[in-house]
Order: structure tokens, then C-alpha cells, then sequence
């Protein structure tokens, strides 16, 4: 067991580094200010009192509504398709799942700038619409380009989550909700959907959390002017050089992100318990 448990230290070494010291920094800086020759650092609630002004409040409401959107429309289109790749060959569950899986080899930021020659006034959406005879529509710097560049990006995080859960279930609680009279509606409903909300639940933290603190997709596609919580953490570090206010930012956006996953982690363990406990039953 020492012998193991030497192989722990490098990622201790590695993730207090990385990980505890730039924390450390951030709630350093997020109470305190700028003090005087004598004590370089004052303590203070201010940074946190400020971020409650209106206009920040907007954005990060802002942030949480195009997440939300963001994960519904992950969820509507990420469980039929994870419900077909479960449900083919095996064979063709392999190619389907690198497919989906494939975009997420290319950097975040290239697929965004793709993004923006598909939906720019001059890009291939337009041009493809001019040479039919239709009128442009303008696309770029929307609620539209951000949420489809953020649907884009997150989608195969709930496909997969789901895909795992669906691709695990015992086909003989299907065979057996057929032999009892269950149509495959019924079935869906009742047995197959209860047990695979685990892996939404999954789906949902893995899209969630991201969305509502990213800074790169409203940036580019919003162009610049489409204020998120993650482009205000952005600008108060980079731009604006409010390293206190930024760093007070970074951690009330961390307490959301944790009780959102204590949240989601109390409601995914429910439902195991009530699936193991028969509350999965047919009838």
C-alpha cells in the first residue's frame, strides 16, 4: 500500500499548485483591497456588496436564463440521439458515439470562430440563402448565435452521460414490461425514461455549470457587447485590472456552482433510491 500510495503524492504536488494556491489567491483578493505602505492588504466586504448593484445582478440573471436555455435544448435534442445510438448494433453504437465525440478532439475556441464564417452576414447560411433568392437574416451578435454556439459545444457532454445510463440498462425490465401488456410508450415512460434520469442528471450538471461561466462563445459570437458573468470576470481581471472585484466574482460564481452540484447530487441520489426501492415499477 505505500508502494501505491507514493503515486498519490505527484498529483497532490500537482493539484496544490495548481489548484489550492490559485483559490487561495482568489479569496485572498476577493476580501481584501488595496491598503497603505505599512499593510499592502485591507480587509473588506466591499467587493462582495458591489456585485449586488443591478447591473451585475442583470448580467448574471442573463447568465443563468441562456444556461437554462442551453440545457433544455441539450436535453431535448441529446436524449433522443443518445436513445438511438443505445438501441443500434453495437458496431454502429461505436462509429455513432465517435462521431458525436469527434468535435470535441478541436479546440473550443477554433469550433467558435467556425461558427462565426457559418452565421457572419457574409458566411455560408447567407451566402447558401442569396443564391436561392432569399433574403439574409442577421445571425451574429444574437441570443440565437450564442445559445447555438453553446448547444454546439456542450451537447455531446449530456449525449454521452445519457448514452452511458441507456447503454446499461438491463433489457430484461424491457422484455418484461412487453410480456406484462406495456406498449412501447409505456415502457419508455415507466421504466426505461425513470431509469436513465441518473445520466440526465449527469447531462444537465456537465452543460449547466459550463454554460453559465463561460466567456469565449459570447464573446465572439455575441461580439464583445453580450455581457455574461464569465466576460465580467474576464474584463475585471484583463481590462479593467479589478483583480478584488473580479476574484469576488470568481467565488460567489464557485458557491453557486457547488450548490447547484450539492443540489443535483442530492436529487440524482433520490432517484437511485427510488429506482432501487421499486419506485420504478410497471404499474
Amino acid at each position: 500500500m505505500r508502494t501505491f500510495s507514493n503515486l498519490v503524492k505527484p498529483y497532490i504536488a500537482w493539484m496544490s499548485v495548481f489548484i489550492v494556491v490559485p483559490m487561495l489567491l482568489i479569496i485572498l483578493y476577493a476580501f481584501t483591497t488595496v491598503g497603505n505602505e505599512v499593510l499592502p492588504f485591507k480587509f473588506t466586504l466591499d467587493n462582495f456588496i458591489k456585485f449586488f448593484d443591478p447591473v451585475f445582478l442583470r448580467v448574471l440573471g442573463k447568465s443563468l436564463q441562456v444556461a437554462l436555455i442551453t440545457t433544455v435544448i441539450s436535453i431535448l435534442i441529446g436524449y433522443p440521439v443518445a436513445y438511438f445510438i443505445a438501441n443500434v448494433k453495437e458496431n454502429i453504437q461505436t462509429l455513432l458515439i465517435l462521431l458525436v465525440t469527434i468535435p470535441m478532439w478541436i479546440n473550443m475556441l477554433v469550433r467558435t470562430y467556425a461558427w462565426i464564417s457559418i452565421l457572419s452576414d457574409n458566411g455560408l447560411i447567407n451566402s447558401f440563402l442569396s443564391k436561392i433568392g432569399l433574403p439574409t437574416v442577421t445571425m451574429m451578435y444574437t441570443d440565437f448565435a450564442v445559445v447555438l454556439g453553446m448547444v454546439y459545444n456542450f451537447l455531446p457532454f449530456m449525449i454521452l452521460s445519457i448514452y452511458t445510463v441507456l447503454a446499461k440498462l438491463d433489457k430484461a425490465l424491457i422484455a418484461a414490461s412487453y410480456d406484462l401488456g406495456a406498449n412501447r410508450i409505456q415502457t419508455f415512460i415507466k421504466v426505461v425514461f425513470p431509469l436513465s434520469l441518473p445520466g440526465v442528471i449527469s447531462g444537465i450538471t456537465l452543460v449547466f455549470l459550463p454554460a453559465v461561466s463561460t466567456f469565449v462563445i459570447p464573446k465572439f459570437l455575441g461580439g464583445g457587447n453580450y455581457m455574461l458573468i464569465g466576460n465580467l470576470i474576464e474584463t475585471q481581471f484583463i481590462t479593467v485590472g479589478e483583480w478584488n472585484f473580479g476574484s469576488a466574482i470568481s467565488l460567489i460564481m464557485a458557491m453557486i456552482i457547488m450548490i447547484s452540484m450539492v443540489i443535483t447530487k442530492k436529487f440524482d441520489k433520490n432517484v437511485e433510491e427510488n429506482n432501487s426501492s421499486g419506485g420504478g415499477r410497471l404499474w
